[in-house]
């Protein structure tokens, strides 16, 4: 049975202030929703992608800010970075992990600049929403077999 991740909760304190940092990044505004004061549900996705960001009011008991390592795949990290980057977003350089399998939590064993040999899956930058919730960009050109 196919099990296809397609929504992603991320806890906000301020909505109307994440609202606004997701379209200011491009992403389609899909759904917002209120049901009174105590619910409110706004639904953004990114562009190309199958699985979609929500976030709200009476939607998670999770603190604002607590969700790290949301990955964004992108065919380009630089010219991915340099778009973040003219849309205002304070993103970090390009770096690649010390010992090349994947990046750590934090900014340990980042080295600066792209995967020296563009590895698929090598190359990273990140940022965060206003609230801190911590999201990567990753450079995948070619996939693992069977994705």
């Amino acid at each position: 049975m196919d099990m296809k991740l397609e929504v992603v909760v991320v806890p906000v304190a301020d909505v109307d202030r994440a609202k606004s940092f997701y379209e200011g990044l491009g992403w389609r505004l899909d759904v917002d929703v209120a049901r009174g004061e105590d619910f409110r549900v706004i639904q953004v996705t990114p562009p190309g992608s199958p699985c979609s960001v929500i976030f709200g009011t009476g939607l998670t008991s999770a603190a604002p800010g607590s969700v790290e390592g949301l990955h964004l795949i992108v065919t380009d990290i630089e010219a991915a970075r340099a778009e973040l980057a003219g849309r205002g977003v304070e993103i970090s350089e390009v770096f690649h992990d010390e010992g090349g399998v994947f990046h750590r939590a934090g900014t340990e064993g980042r080295v600066s600049g792209p995967d020296p040999d563009r590895t698929s899956y090598g190359s990273y930058a990140s940022f965060s929403d206003p609230d801190g919730n911590g999201w990567v960009l990753q450079e995948v050109t070619i996939r693992l077999p069977g994705r």
